[in-house]
Formats: C-alpha cells, sequence, structure tokens
C-alpha cells in the first residue's frame, strides 16, 4: 500500500505542478474569474480522472508529456462540472472538498463564468496540444463531457428529483453523469499512448465498471459519511428526493455490487500483467475510500 500510495503522490504532483502553471499569471483587468478559476481547481480534489488518464497512457508510452494537457483538460472540465452542480439552480450546495463552493466564494454571477472559462480552458489544452491521436481523444472527451454524456446524465437528474425512478434509468443516469468522464479519462489514456483498437475497447470496459463503481460508492458515503469527512453536505441526495442506488438496495447489497465491480474491472487489468497493477491497486483504493 505504501507504494502504491508514493506512486499515486507521485503522480498527483505531477498533474498539479503542470495545472499551476496554467495560473501562475494573473494581473489582468479580469482577474476575479481566473482567481475562482484556480480556487475551484486548488482546493482540495483527488485528481483521480486525470491519475486514471495518465495511468492507462503508462501501460503504453513513457512520454508524459503528451498526455498531460489532456489531463488538466479532463480535471477542468470535472471542476465546471462541480462548480455548476452546487449553484443554487441547481443542487445548491455551500461546501466543496471541505471548502466554500465557488459561488459563495465569489458570487453566482462569477462561478458561472468560472465554469464556462474552464470548460474552454480544458478545449484549448487539447487543442493546442501536438500528441498522436489528437483528434480521436478529443472526441471521446467532448463526447463523454456533452449532452451524449455527463450534461445528458444532469438532466435526468434534475428531472427525476422527487421520483423513484426504476433502476435501468439509474444506471444510465450514472453511467452519464458520472461515469462518462471516468471512463473517458482511461480510454483518452490508451488512445494518446498509442493502444490498439483492443486495448481501447478494453480500457472502455473497465472505465466503465468502475465508472459505476465510483458513484455507488458515492451514494453510500452520502449515506454513511460526515461532513468532516466528506468534505462536503450529506444527505442531500434524501434531502432532494433523489433516487439512488440506496433506494433500490440495502447498503450491504450496494457495497457487494462496488465489491463485484471492482474485481471484474481488475480482471481486465490482468491481461496488462504488471504494468497494470497501479491501476488495479487504484481501483481498490477506490473501493476502500472513505471519501
Amino acid at each position: 500500500m505504501s507504494n502504491f500510495k508514493e506512486n499515486f503522490d507521485y503522480k498527483k504532483s505531477i498533474i498539479e505542478r503542470y495545472i499551476k502553471d496554467d495560473f501562475k499569471d494573473n494581473n489582468s483587468s479580469y482577474k476575479t474569474v481566473i482567481d475562482a478559476m484556480n480556487y475551484s481547481v486548488s482546493v482540495g480534489g483527488k485528481r483521480i480522472r486525470p491519475i486514471l488518464m495518465l495511468s492507462a497512457y503508462e501501460i503504453f508510452n513513457n512520454n508524459i508529456n503528451n498526455v498531460l494537457p489532456f489531463c488538466a483538460a479532463i480535471e477542468y472540465i470535472h471542476t465546471y462540472s462541480l462548480i455548476h452542480d452546487d449553484l443554487p439552480a441547481m443542487d445548491d450546495d455551500c461546501l466543496r472538498r471541505g471548502n466554500p463552493t465557488c459561488h459563495i466564494k465569489y458570487g453566482e454571477a462569477i462561478a458561472i463564468l468560472a465554469g464556462d472559462a474552464l470548460l474552454n480552458l480544458a478545449f484549448e489544452k487539447m487543442i493546442n496540444s501536438d500528441a498522436d491521436n489528437q483528434k480521436e481523444a478529443m472526441k471521446v472527451i467532448s463526447s463523454s463531457s456533452g449532452y451524449r454524456g455527463m450534461i445528458g446524465g444532469q438532466v435526468i437528474d434534475i428531472e427525476n428529483e422527487g421520483k423513484k425512478i426504476p433502476l435501468e434509468l439509474l444506471n444510465e443516469l450514472h453511467a452519464l453523469k458520472t461515469g462518462a468522464l471516468i471512463k473517458s479519462s482511461c480510454v483518452t489514456g490508451a488512445i494518446l499512448g498509442g493502444g490498439s483498437k483492443k486495448d481501447i475497447e478494453l480500457f472502455d470496459e473497465f472505465g466503465s465498471l468502475i465508472g459505476l463503481a465510483f458513484q455507488i460508492k458515492d451514494d453510500i458515503l452520502d449515506k454513511t459519511s460526515t461532513k468532516e469527512v466528506l468534505g462536503k453536505s450529506i444527505g442531500k441526495d434524501e434531502q432532494n428526493e433523489k433516487t439512488t442506488y440506496l433506494t433500490h438496495f440495502s447498503i450491504e447489497e450496494c457495497q457487494n455490487i462496488v465489491n463485484d465491480l471492482t474485481i471484474r474491472a481488475n480482471e481486465i487489468l490482468s491481461y496488462y500483467g504488471e504494468k497494470g497493477e497501479f491501476l488495479k491497486e487504484l481501483a481498490n483504493y477506490l473501493l476502500n475510500r472513505n471519501s
């Protein structure tokens, strides 16, 4: 576990150093929005999505300079989604990663613009990259973050507050709202690294499995954790009358589902032998996380 943590922290530090450079100069007349962007990206965050991307990439390629712009892009897209998700018109949350949400600190207007700016910055990073397979990677990320992916899932979520939705629709919601970005992180890493068609298919399946496991674990933590540990408000799903996996299953059953999904994901990685070990450990880390 210590070797995994060292490796995890090392990958995280590489990504955070790269991200930090995007916000190092801020003397503009519109510095408030840059401050808000930087604040939202910098406070907390495990960097799970970019670490997944980097780790998938490293199975096929050691030149990480080609993947770092895409690692930053996926984190910017994720952060923009959190800023907007916390707004009063959406989940109306005041705490994120143990800190005041962007709209609480900077006001709603700046928060909306900060989210918009992070989404645009993500595409600037990708389009200015000269990585191999850049266009194919951008297609995956743009689709997963748009109405066919994360935004579509958010719409299903909003439109079904106060309703008990069937498991089939709940699976679709999770696959889009949370799972799409996680899956595209894995797939994009394989694409940029130069993986074969079979590799990309395997990482598509791996990403789908851990994406669903991640969301079900979130549902469990929303019910069982504390605000101090989780770093955000708890009980929000119940408060907003949202259907979750805990609507359909007990906590024990949900944990068993997460265990099964993780086992299946790790079986896929066995194809890569020792090169897949870090991702296996990362999947187990996500399974056992408490925040």
